[in-house]
This record gives structure tokens, sequence and C-alpha cells, in this order.
């Protein structure tokens, strides 16, 4: 068994994906609006000249427009065609409670040095209305309707309700109503420039708005909106090619009955949440239903470029995988044999079962990740020509950001083609014509977000064979923390002679905060370990005398997303941050230019 060579890698997520977050209880959020409003109202109303108090200052300014404003964005932004759900509507309020205050504080430390500076108490107090609809509509322009006209109602209820606040606590005048209409405009002008500044990436390389996806992408994270799943299925739809897939089942019977199936489709469970062939382990067990006993849907080699963009592909491969399992003989093969690696530094490891060979392949303790579906089809057709057949899985399970990938005509792909045919050599060669024991268990109790852990959980099964016990551990998530392999190997030591870890690499686990979400980063490799034994354990007690049986099915003209489509997305996408970031930064400071001039030339 491979021992604990594997050393802890670090764990960086790219930074687009820490945009994604779930809003606090609305409660919380109410609280997080009231604090805001506080800590601003007393920052503008101390050291005050007298002229107003800190609590009129934040009942008509900050607290009551912030609260009315949580309440009202809701229904003004539903009858006009928008969406935003309550708990968001008032963070965005306790939000934009708090956007004035670096502002504010400025103020005040330029006031204690220079008392004389202290601006008229009106235009100081219309001055912050502009950060603060600047804000509102950026954030309602994405998360709710990317219209300017359907979204700039709800956006200025918040500083139109300041904005009125403001002229009943002090004396108004025409300039002062004039002076704080402009700075509205400012507000809402420097936020176009930097809403059309960030759509420029993706509309230069996919021609589509990218802050017009934000709206359906947390409706299909959030709620699964079928019409937000659509939407975003279109998008991904217009970048689709044919391509001819296939997949290959593994039923291991007894008793009569299926007791498990190995569902290995070429395709890529992404790309992302439940879109296209995301959540691949769990949708197809469905699919393949309870005849087909515990389903196991491991990583097979392929990458992005084999992801579904529709749930309407999804459903051609789980059509063919539903037939395919109907016409398999009633009748299995019980020759097997024991888990085994040709020699101690091959990728592949390979136990015959029944008809087929299972071959198990990762680089660990060296980072592993996808491996192009070139590398090895060629390599599987032609043992089927053969009148053999190779179950082929990528375990998937030692993660290093942006390292491990194996690409065509690469040495390492070149050592994997020989490493796995001398696997399957091997394997045949062990192999028994006696009968063998098959034993497999489940346990699903676990969450994307406590865990990392997608929702068909831990699977496991164990096989006897030619004198020798072995177990295969299947992760519903996205790879394996480097560094966790070996432990979880240890831990099975005690029960089985060979074992391999591997992960279904379900992109479901990506819409959480952080977004990649490997398992080990939220659940801890002792925890992993300790749930994998005692899985293997209920395998061990499930053990009963099986056969198997092997087939595989082509898949024509399935379309999946284009070669190295989703990295131009990602790539889109960082630059999407990249050039939010530089934009946020730069309107905010011309924003402020811009109604600084004005506040200095009313003075």
């Amino acid at each position: 068994m491979p021992a604990a060579a594997d050393a802890p890698g670090s764990f960086s997520e790219p930074a687009f994906t820490r945009f994604l977050f779930r809003a606090p209880s609305l409660p919380l959020c109410v609280v997080y609006a009231a604090l805001a409003s506080v800590v601003t109202a007393a920052l503008v109303a101390f050291p005050s000249d007298g002229a107003y108090s800190f609590g009129s200052v934040l009942l008509l300014v900050f607290l009551g427009p912030a609260l009315v404003a949580g309440a009202l964005t809701v229904p003004v932004a539903s009858a006009l065609g928008g969406r935003i759900s309550w708990r968001r509507s008032f963070l965005l309020a306790a939000t934009s409670a708090v956007i004035p205050l670096p502002v504010v504080a400025l103020e005040r430390l330029v006031v204690y040095a220079i008392p004389a500076a202290l601006p008229p108490v009106g235009l100081y107090l219309v001055f912050l209305l502009g950060p603060v609809l600047w804000f509102r509509h950026m954030s309602l322009f994405g998360i709710s309707s990317p219209d300017h006209a359907r979204s700039l109602p709800a956006s200025l209820l918040q500083p139109v309700l300041a904005f009125l606040g403001i002229l009943y606590l002090v004396s108004p005048t025409v300039p002062l109503v004039i002076e704080g209409l402009i700075f509205l405009l400012f507000g809402f002008l420097a936020c176009a420039l930097l809403l059309r500044a960030a759509d420029r990436p993706l509309r230069r390389e996919f021609g589509h708005s990218g802050v017009a996806l934000i709206r359906p992408l947390l409706d299909h994270i959030n709620a699964r909106d079928p019409g937000a799943t659509a939407e975003l299925e279109r998008f991904f739809a217009r970048f689709s090619v044919p391509a001819d897939l296939r997949i290959t089942l593994l039923a291991i019977r007894s008793g009569g009955r299926i007791k498990a199936t190995i569902a290995l489709p070429t395709v890529h469970p992404g790309p992302f949440a439940a879109l296209g062939s995301s959540d691949l382990p769990r949708r197809l067990a469905e699919r393949l239903g309870a005849s087909a006993g515990t389903v196991f849907v491991p990583h097979t080699p392929c990458n992005h470029d084999l992801d579904l963009p529709t749930g309407a592909e999804f459903s051609a491969v789980a059509d063919a995988a539903v037939a395919l399992l109907a016409a398999l003989p009633a009748t299995g093969e019980a020759r097997a044999g024991p888990l085994v690696r040709p020699y101690p530094d091959s990728f592949a490891r390979a136990q015959r079962l029944g008809d087929a060979v299972v071959v198990t392949v990762t680089q660990a303790p060296e980072p592993t990740d996808d491996i192009d579906f070139a590398v090895v089809d060629p390599l599987v057709r032609a043992a089927e020509s053969a009148g053999a057949r190779i179950a082929l899985i990528d375990a998937h399970n030692s993660y290093v950001e942006g390292e491990g990938d194996l690409t065509y005509a690469t040495p390492k792909a070149a050592k994997l083609v020989r490493d796995i045919s001398a696997a399957v050599d091997a394997a045949n060669t062990a192999a028994t014509a006696g009968p063998f024991r098959f034993g497999a268990a489940s346990r699903t109790d676990y969450s994307v977000r406590v865990h990392g852990i997608g929702p068909a959980g831990l699977r496991a099964w164990v096989v006897e064979a030619g004198g020798r016990r072995s177990a295969h551990v299947l992760i519903d998530g996205n790879n394996l923390l480097r560094g966790l392999r070996a432990p979880i190997l240890e831990a099975l030591a005690p029960l089985v002679d060979e074992a391999e870890v591997m992960t279904t690499d379900n992109h479901i686990v990506h819409e959480v905060d952080g977004g990649i979400n490997p398992v080990g980063e939220r659940y801890s490799g002792a925890a992993l370990a300790r749930d994998a034994k005692a899985l293997v354990e209920q395998a061990i007690a499930d053990l009963t005398d099986a056969t198997a049986v092997s087939g595989t099915r082509a898949i024509a003209s399935v379309r999946v997303l284009q070669p190295a489509w989703t990295q131009r997305l990602l790539t889109s996408l960082g630059d999407t941050v990249s050039m939010f970031g530089n934009a946020f930064l730069t309107t905010y400071l011309l924003l402020l230019t811009s109604s600084l001039v004005v506040l200095l030339a009313a003075r």
C-alpha cells in the first residue's frame, strides 16, 4: 500500500470565485443595517456645531432611509421585472450605509485639524448621496436587473430618502436641492462607467454581457430557478460543438440482482453548480435507479472540453446508460483478481473484475488533475477492438492549484499509456477463475457548504479475490488536497491489502464561498480517514459471492463545450474581476473628485 509520501500542499482560490457568497439571515442583515447607520451617523454628528443632533441624523439620514429602503427595494425591483431577496436587500442597505464612512472619517480628521474647513451642514450631507447611489446601482444592476431604467428606481430609494431627510433637517434652498441632484447624477454616471468597463472582457470574447449573467447565476445557485438555469445553459449552448462520447458500465451481480454499478461516461462533471453535466454522480445514479444497486460514478480521463452545456445533453448520456444497463447479460463472469501495480512508480493500478479490467490512475503523491481524453482513448478503443474492456478511472486525488494536468504528447502522457498497458497485463495475470466476493457501502449525510462533499457523499466497494482484499473509496468532490490521500490509505491498511481513494470531480461543490472547494479544505483529513475506514468496514460486512459483466455504448453527436472554451471563460472572468477592481477604485475617486469640485464651488 502507498505510504505517507504525500506532502501537504497549499490551497489558493482564483480571485473571481471569492465573489460567491450567501447573504446572512434576514434578522442579522437588519442588525447590520442598524449598526452601520449608527456608526456613520455618530461620525457625522460628533463633533457637531450644534446645528443637528446625533438622533436626528441617525433617524432621518441613515437608519430610517436604510430600513425603509431595505423593505421597499424588494417590491419596487419586482414591480419593474427585477428580483432580489429580502436578505440581500437589507444587506445592501447596510453596506450602502457604510459606503460614506471613509469620506466621513477623512472629513472628520480634516475638520479636527482645521476647524475652519467644516462645510455647511446640508451641503456636507448631500455630498454623501453620490457614493450611496453609485454603490446601490452597481449592485442592483447586477443582482436584480441588468437594465438602467428598471434598476434605477430601486437604486434611488435609499439616497433619495436620505436626501428628503436632509432637507427636513436643514433649511432647504434651491441651490442645495440642485447640488444634491448633481451629486446623485455624478453617482449614476460613475456607476455607468464602472459597469461598462467591467462588461468589456466578456463582451469582447463572447459577445454577451457578463453583468447580465449575475442574476441568473445567483437564482440558479440559491433557488435552482428553472428560468435562470435555462438562461445560463442557453449561453453555454451557443459555444458547444458535437462530439462522439461513450459510456462504460460494470455491473456487479449477487443473489440474482445487480448489487452495484460502476458507471464511466466520457463526460466531465462541469462546468459549474448543477449546470450541464455538473452533479453528474447524483443525477446519473438517480436515472439508473434502484435496479442498478449502489452506483459509483468516478471521474474518467477527460477535462472541461467534455463538459455538457445543457440538461438535454445530459439526458442523452443518461438515456444511453439506462439502455446499456438493461441490455447487459443477466449472468456475469466470476473471474477476478487482486488490485495490482505493475511496478512501484506506475501511475496505474488495475484489477480484473469479470470481463473487464478496472484501472485507476493517479500521479499522487505528486499533483494530479485532469487527463486529456486524447491521451488514453486510443488505448481503450484498441483494447476493445482486441476483445478486451478497460474500465478506466482518473482517481483525481492530489490537488495543487494549477498543477497535475496530463496533456497529449508529453512524456508523462506517454508514461501513463505504458503504465496502463502494464497494469492491465498484470491484472489479467493475477486473475483467477474462482468466485470473488464483493461488498458496497455508502454514506450521504454530507453538505457541500460544511464538508465540501457533494450529494453522492462517500461510497466504497471492497473485493476479495485471489486471496487478497482490496478497497476503493469514492468521494463526491472536486479533487482531494495533496497530502490527504496517504492518511486515508493508512487508516484502511488494517482492513485491506490494497486500497485507493478517488474523487468524482463533481463541480457542484464550486457553488459556495470561495468556489473551488477541494475535499479536505472544509472537512479535515482525520475526519475523512475516520469516515472512510468506517465505510470500508461496512462494505466488508456486506461481502457476498458475486460476478461481474460490463458493456460499452457509443453516444453520437452529443454537444460539448468547445475545446479550451472553459479556460477562455475563466480567463475572461478573471479579466472582468481585474477590470472591475480597477474601475471600482477609479470611478469612486472620480466621483469624489467631481463632487468635491462642486462642494468647494458651492462654498
